[in-house]
């Protein structure tokens, strides 16, 4: 065969290669954007309440899953009059929360939103997308891979 026959064929299947790569990747951009973008309303709608949302935001913004942990500490705090929850606001890493401080959003390579607190914290969101939008799935709450979930389901029986 020709060198140029070859090197047309070449060139074809780099190109196509191409074009498969960035078709992988424009859905990932897109799903990451989704991500970034649905817990950048989620703080800026805490913050226009400053926390008084009822429910919280956070729960507005739960899948079902997660809605279904939180209210089990609903349901433990009605039956016990005692408190299973984390003691502090999970969106802020604080107790009492400063809406002013500057926030970063960014994502992980594990796919995670990470929101980067002017106070020095981290609070990772894992959200589940389709194609109606994005809903937070988890909250992990420190380095160590701490789950708000899991927290409820193992502290609220």
């Amino acid at each position: 065969m020709p060198t140029y026959k070859i090197l047309t064929l070449l060139t074809i299947g780099l190109i196509a290669i191409k074009s498969s790569i960035a078709h992988a990747i424009e859905p990932l951009q897109t799903n990451a954007a989704m991500k970034i973008a649905t817990v950048t309303k989620m703080y800026e709608q805490d913050i226009s309440t400053e926390g008084m949302d009822n429910p919280v935001v956070l729960q507005q913004y739960a899948n079902q899953d997660l809605q279904s942990a939180m209210q089990l500490e609903q349901d433990y705090f009605d039956e016990n009059q005692l408190s299973c929850n984390i003691d502090y606001d999970v969106l802020w890493d604080s107790q009492d929360p400063d809406y002013t401080q500057d926030k970063k959003f960014s994502m992980t390579n594990q796919g995670l939103v990470q929101v980067s607190l002017a106070q020095g914290s981290n609070i990772y969101y894992d959200l589940s997308c389709d194609g109606d939008g994005c809903q937070v799935a988890d909250v992990i709450l420190d380095e160590n891979g701490k789950s708000l979930r899991q927290h409820f389901l193992e502290s609220c029986r």
